[in-house]
C-alpha cells in the first residue's frame, strides 16, 4: 500500500481535472513536471521551481544510480533532503536509457547490461535493481523497468517487448519494500492491438497508476495522438495517466483532451538554454537580430518576473554574450508558460470549456508560425 492518492474529480469530454495527493502534497492535475535528470533541473534553483508553482518534478534513476551513487544520496537523507526539495518526486527507471544508449547494452530475460557513459564500466539493471535504487533515493514515485523500442518496429519483435515489460513490471512490483508508489508502463509502438494487450496485462496487477511509454521518441504526431486516444480511456479511471516524455505545447493539449493527467519534457528547459522561448502566440527565437533593440517582454500576455521585469532587447543581448543569466531568465520564463499552461487547461475543464480553451491556445499559438 503506497502513500499515493489520487483523487478524480470531473471531466469535461475525456479532458479530467483531478488531485494527486504524495504524502502531504496536493498536486492538481492536469500537471506538468521539470526535468531533474541529476537531481536539478538545470539554470534553475529550487526556491525559484516553488515560486513558480511546482510541486512534482522527475529525476533519473540510471544517472543518479551512476553519480553521485544511489546509496550515497540514501546515507545523506535521500534525494528530497540532498536536494532540498520538500515537494513530490517522481523517478524515471533507466528504461529510456535502455532505448536512447542502445548501443552501449543488452537486453536479456534478467535486464539490462550497460557498458555506462560515464567510465564505460558494465552494469547490470534489473527490475529490482531499478526498484532497489529508487527506493534508495526515497523516491515518491517509481516507474517499473520496462523496454522502450523504436517506432516503426517489426511486429513480432514489438510482441515480444511487451511480454517482457509486464515480465519486468510483475518482477518490479514484488521487488517494492515501502511505500513509494510505482506506475507501470504501457509499451507496443504504433501498434493498436498490442497496445491493447499490454495496457490489459499490466492492469491485472494493482500499480498505483499507469503511463504510456514509447512515444515522443521521433514518431508522428499523428502516431502520439492516436495511441494516446485509443490507450487513455482504457486505464482505470479511479487511477493517474502519465505520458512520458511529453512535449511541446500543442502535445500536451492534445493529450489533455484525450484524459492523460501527467506529463515531463525537457523541451523547456532544454530550448530556454538554446534561445527558443514560448509565448501564447507561439515560439520566440530571442538570438535572432530583429530583437536586438525591441523594448517589449518575450510575451506582454505573461506575468512571470522575466516578462514583468526584463525586455527582448535584453534577453537578446544576454544569449548574444553567452551570459550565464541568459539561460537562468529563459528557463524561468519557459517554465512559467508550461505551468500556466496547464493550470489554464484545467481551469477550463471546471468550467466545461475545454474545447474552446483548445481552439483558442491552438490558434493563437500557430499565429506567427
Amino acid at each position: 500500500m503506497s502513500f499515493l492518492k489520487f483523487e478524480h474529480h470531473l471531466n469535461d469530454g475525456k479532458a479530467r481535472a483531478g488531485t494527486l495527493t504524495i504524502r502531504d502534497q496536493q498536486i492538481e492535475t492536469p500537471a506538468f513536471m521539470p526535468v531533474g535528470t541529476h537531481a536539478t533541473v538545470k539554470a534553475i534553483t529550487i526556491e525559484e521551481l516553488k515560486e513558480i508553482g511546482y510541486n512534482l518534478i522527475l529525476s533519473n534513476t540510471y544517472h543518479l544510480h551512476l553519480r553521485p551513487g544511489d546509496q550515497t544520496i540514501r546515507d545523506l537523507g535521500g534525494l528530497h533532503q540532498f536536494m532540498n526539495w520538500d515537494q513530490g518526486i517522481l523517478t524515471d527507471s533507466g528504461g529510456f536509457q535502455v532505448f536512447s544508449l542502445a548501443k552501449l547494452n543488452q537486453i536479456t530475460e534478467e535486464g539490462v547490461h550497460f557498458q555506462n557513459h560515464l567510465d564505460g564500466n558494465k552494469t547490470l539493471l534489473t527490475p529490482e535493481k531499478a526498484i532497489e535504487i529508487q527506493e534508495n533515493l526515497n523516491s515518491d514515485i517509481m516507474m517499473v523497468l520496462d523496454e522502450c523500442i523504436e517506432i516503426p518496429v517489426d511486429k513480432k519483435k514489438a510482441a515480444k517487448s511487451i511480454q517482457l515489460t509486464t515480465r519486468w513490471a510483475n518482477r518490479s512490483f514484488q521487488a517494492r519494500t515501502g511505500k513509494g508508489a510505482m506506475f507501470a508502463i504501457v509499451q507496443g509502438a504504433d501498434f493498436e492491438d498490442l497496445r491493447i494487450e499490454s495496457a490489459q496485462s499490466l492492469m491485472e496487477t494493482g500499480f498505483d497508476g499507469f503511463a504510456i511509454g514509447g512515444l515522443s521518441v521521433g514518431e508522428s504526431k499523428e502516431v502520439m495522438y492516436r495511441i494516446s486516444n485509443l490507450i487513455a480511456p482504457i486505464l482505470p479511471a479511479n487511477k493517474p495517466r502519465y505520458l512520458m516524455g511529453v512535449g511541446e505545447p500543442e502535445d500536451i493539449i492534445h493529450a489533455i483532451e484525450a484524459g492523460i493527467d501527467m506529463f515531463d519534457c525537457v523541451i523547456p528547459t532544454r530550448n530556454a538554454r538554446n534561445g527558443c522561448l514560448y509565448t501564447s502566440l507561439g515560439k520566440l527565437a530571442i538570438k535572432q537580430s530583429q530583437y536586438k533593440n525591441d523594448p517589449r517582454p518575450i510575451d506582454e500576455t505573461c506575468k512571470c518576473s522575466v516578462c514583468q521585469n526584463y525586455s527582448r532587447a535584453y534577453l537578446n543581448h544576454l544569449y548574444r554574450a553567452n551570459e550565464i543569466l541568459s539561460s537562468r531568465l529563459n528557463t524561468y520564463h519557459n517554465l512559467w508558460f508550461f505551468r500556466d499552461l496547464v493550470r489554464q487547461a484545467r481551469q477550463s475543464i471546471y468550467e466545461q470549456r475545454f474545447q474552446q480553451f483548445k481552439k483558442d491556445f491552438l490558434t493563437s499559438f500557430s499565429s506567427n508560425k
